[in-house]
């Protein structure tokens, strides 16, 4: 990882990967199931994607690790061959074992609860010390993801950049859970850098994968430094962690304290990965406080529901005004639903419920959130980059969720 330091924390570097090198800061989209949804691989590239992740969980389920295995690997399943990310399966404790799903972002100051489930939810995974059981959202058969399952799982995916499995909480459980929550990760990670190291040298004809530790500790100050002190120093089997992410629900207000308590306890000379956000507001906190790269969902979902991002502003192209727009959703976009096609024919396809909307929204949604932190990095480089920052929250009018598979 090198970088080269502008103000603060914000930095512009390389990841180099076995498929090729990420500039960073960049923002790595999902394609939860080897594929981001409603658009070809070969479209993703064209847009300007460096990268992609997917879902080890999903993948697991279906059509099982051992298929990609077989195919080369996820990049080769899918027809890409830049650089590739899984994430551990770590996540889904979270969203299928409390039915929170998607949402990250939270509230710090809301109720406390370690027996906290989601509305009309069941309870399908359970946490223990030594890994999760997991009741399968397709067909309810039985499933058990421990750190060596997980880094077996991911192995075989064949991803350039994974990540150790974790206990992701949510802001509404105590302090006490957190903390025995952030006492099992720690102790997952060593277990996954031993897995890690044997499958390596199992499999030393495969290109090597880097193994990211993941930073948990919800919105404490103390947690969180214990945190990355503790994996950032981390060594077992006589290897250290490659890159860090930073997980768990994070508090909107607190975003940039809360990465910045990290990044400046982490080593400064390894990667570091937001895991699972994605609005534009919260990407700039992010590359200020030290961020490389990130993954979201945010600009996929919400395109399918015809919520359009511009340089001024979220908004729904579905909606009466568009019917008779004829001008490109943005005027100041470079993709390819901006140069083809008008806001009045997304409108229509929308209405009429046609699945070529899903395809365009979500080009243009990924366009826009690759370029702009494109133009995060170019502003890093050029000294710019606050006055950058300044500019667009001056024009960008919609505050939006944060979101993660």
């Amino acid at each position: 990882m090198s970088h080269a330091p502008e103000s603060g924390l914000a930095r512009a570097g390389v990841i180099t990967t076995p498929h090729g090198q990420i500039q960073t800061p960049a923002f790595i989209p999902v394609g939860t199931k080897a594929n981001v949804k409603t658009v070809l691989p070969e479209a993703m590239e064209e847009l300007g994607a460096q990268a992609l992740l997917a879902n080890a969980y999903h993948l697991y389920l279906q059509p099982g690790p051992s298929v990609l295995d077989e195919a080369g690997g996820l990049g080769a399943f899918m027809n890409w061959d830049k650089p590739t990310f899984t994430d551990s399966g770590g996540f889904q404790v979270l969203s299928l074992g409390v039915g929170f799903k998607k949402v990250l972002a939270m509230d710090a100051q809301t109720f406390r609860s370690d027996q906290v489930i989601a509305k009309n939810k069941e309870r399908l995974a359970h946490v223990d010390d030594e890994g999760v059981t997991f009741k399968s959202h397709l067909d309810g058969s039985m499933h058990r993801f421990t750190s060596e399952v997980s880094m077996q799982i991911q192995h075989q995916l064949g991803a350039d950049i994974m990540f150790a499995f974790d206990e992701c909480t949510t802001l509404h459980n105590t302090r006490p859970y957190q903390e025995l929550a952030m006492e099992r990760t720690y102790n997952w990670a060593i277990r996954c850098l031993d897995e890690h190291k044997r499958l390596t040298d199992a499999r030393a004809d495969k290109p090597y994968q880097a193994l990211f530790g993941v930073i948990q500790g919800a919105q404490y100050e103390d947690l969180r430094k214990k945190a990355a002190s503790d994996l950032g120093g981390m060594s077992s089997s006589g290897i250290e962690f490659d890159g860090f992410g930073i997980g768990g629900a994070l508090d909107k207000d607190s975003l940039g304290t809360i990465v910045g308590w990290v990044n400046s306890t982490l080593p400064e000379n390894k990667p570091k990965h937001l895991l699972g956000i994605g609005a534009p507001e919260d990407l700039f906190v992010g590359v200020e406080n030290g961020v490389d790269t990130f993954d979201c969902v945010l600009a996929s979902r919400i395109a399918r529901t015809s919520a359009i991002y511009t340089m001024t502003g979220r908004f729904n192209v579905s909606n009466a005004p568009y019917v008779r727009d004829f001008n490109p959703i943005d005027s100041e976009c470079d993709c390819y639903t901006c140069k083809n096609y008008t806001r009045a024919y997304l409108c229509h396809l929308f209405r009429g419920k046609e699945m070529l909307a899903g395809t365009l929204a979500t080009i243009h949604n990924e366009r826009f959130i690759v370029r702009l932190v494109d133009q995060m990095r170019q502003a890093i480089i050029d000294g710019t980059f606050q006055e950058m920052k300044k500019e667009f929250m001056g024009r960008y009018t919609h505050k939006s969720g944060q979101a993660r598979d």
